[in-house]
């Protein structure tokens, strides 16, 4: 096996197993840090290995092993971690089968109750349960918290801290402890799915595999919690999105807006599953009027005043910025673009909001519909600057390429598309 072939396997089976592995491991060793030191020395020595010796059969298994033993090796360094190592050692049967992790994904489901622990504050339950579960890197999830890097770092650190001193167990709760972490699980789970549908960086539209674990975690959730229905909303709110998939780029990778996707190739199966979850849903909570949102952009004809009331809504239940910007375009495309650009006014003045780079996409729109092109170039620019992921922009070079071309139509100004991270 060439060495490339090596890299791509091992590239596969990260995003494919390591959640799993890791999760296992957690649970196996009780602590953060020695599970995700084992894990990465897992996948290092799998380059090595398997571009000698060929992929497994079960790469997930293989992975397990090699980390339980780098596990036990790391352990025994430590005198206070000689009983931890033993333990490790006992669960290593080389006469047995490899364990395979959990098919069913409990233990990727105890860790993400684990890091949403009352004990820690609610942005950092979320944040390490993105970063332990979900994969992602201290840059996106500060991207996600709109602080600095180094700040979301620092509470990553505190949080490991936090686990370990107070001696959290890592197990699902009991039914009457679940409300108090059920929140935070719910946050977890939307923000790895948005990290999936809409990536701040890279050179795909899609990270699929994210989205897909999302989903999967949304399912065992309402499985677990059947009575719970924002749980319900929440998995109908990622169904809906990930139901149009397939058309949000052409055959060339290029962004496709929302109004000009082929319907033909949104997922009919996903649409009726987030339909009928929505249905479950029958109290109105931050999920439930995402969902519904969601729902009315299925139609054929997108009723921009219901969208804009829903926003209304959910900025009453609980004010993000996130759902401001969703808001001020809802109300741009409803009411006109003056509206919307008065509802942008204090959030573009926020210094929080400098480099929350919907914002500047949304404001470049706006901008463009009401007319003013030098504005809405000026605010495309500073939208460009801090977009991370080519796909995006590449729509938003296009988009501002066509305000600085005098052969514009009128009726395509003042019926532009919804901005490029409005999807």
């Amino acid at each position: 096996m060439t060495e490339d072939d090596a890299r791509g396997a091992v590239a596969r089976a990260f995003r494919e197993e390591r959640t799993s592995v890791l999760a296992t491991l957690i649970r196996q060793t009780g602590d953060f840090g020695l599970a995700e030191d084992a894990v990465q020395d897992a996948f290092a020595a799998a380059l090595v290995t398997w571009r000698r010796d060929g992929v497994p059969d079960r790469p997930g298994a293989w992975l397990l092993v090699a980390a339980r033993r780098r596990a036990i090796d790391l352990a025994r360094r430590s005198r206070s971690q000689h009983e931890r190592a033993a333990r490790l050692a006992a669960s290593l049967d080389p006469d047995a089968p490899a364990e395979e992790p959990d098919p069913i994904g409990d233990d990727r489901l105890r860790l993400i109750f684990t890091c949403c622990h009352p004990a820690l504050d609610l942005p950092a339950r979320v944040a390490l349960t993105l970063r332990t579960v979900g994969g992602l890197t201290t840059g996106e999830i500060a991207r996600a918290f709109l602080v600095a890097e180094p700040t979301m770092g620092k509470r990553l650190v505190r949080a490991k801290h936090k686990i370990a001193e107070a001696g959290i167990r890592y197990r699902v709760p009991e039914a009457d402890e679940l409300p108090a972490r059920l929140r935070g699980v719910l946050r977890v789970v939307y923000v790895v799915f948005t990290a999936g549908y809409a990536p701040a960086d890279g050179d795909r539209a899609v990270r699929a595999e994210l989205c897909a674990e999302a989903i999967r975690l949304g399912r065992l959730l309402c499985e677990l919690l059947p009575a719970e229905t924002e749980a319900w909303a929440l998995l109908a709110l990622m169904l809906l999105h990930d139901a149009r998939r397939a058309a949000r780029t052409d055959t060339d990778g290029r962004f496709v807006p929302l109004d000009r996707q082929d319907r033909g190739r949104w997922d009919r199966t996903r649409i009726s599953e987030g339909l009928a979850a929505l249905r479950r849903s029958d109290r109105p909570g931050p999920y439930q009027l995402q969902a519904a949102i969601a729902a009315l952009h299925l139609a054929e004809r997108t009723d921009w005043g219901a969208i804009a009331g829903l926003y209304d809504r959910l900025c009453e239940l609980g004010p993000s910025p996130v759902a401001e910007v969703s808001r001020a375009v809802a109300a741009g495309f409803a009411d006109g673009p003056a509206t919307g650009l008065a509802l942008l006014e204090p959030l573009l003045a926020a210094p929080a909001m400098r480099d929350y780079q919907p914002l500047h996409a949304a404001h470049a729109e706006l901008l463009r519909r009401a007319g003013d092109r030098a504005g809405a170039a000026a605010a495309y620019r500073r939208a460009i600057e801090l977009t991370g992921n080519a796909v995006e922009r590449a729509e938003l070079l296009r988009r501002y390429n066509e305000v600085q071309n005098d052969d514009v139509q009128n009726d395509d100004v003042q019926n532009g598309s919804a901005p490029a991270t409005v999807r």
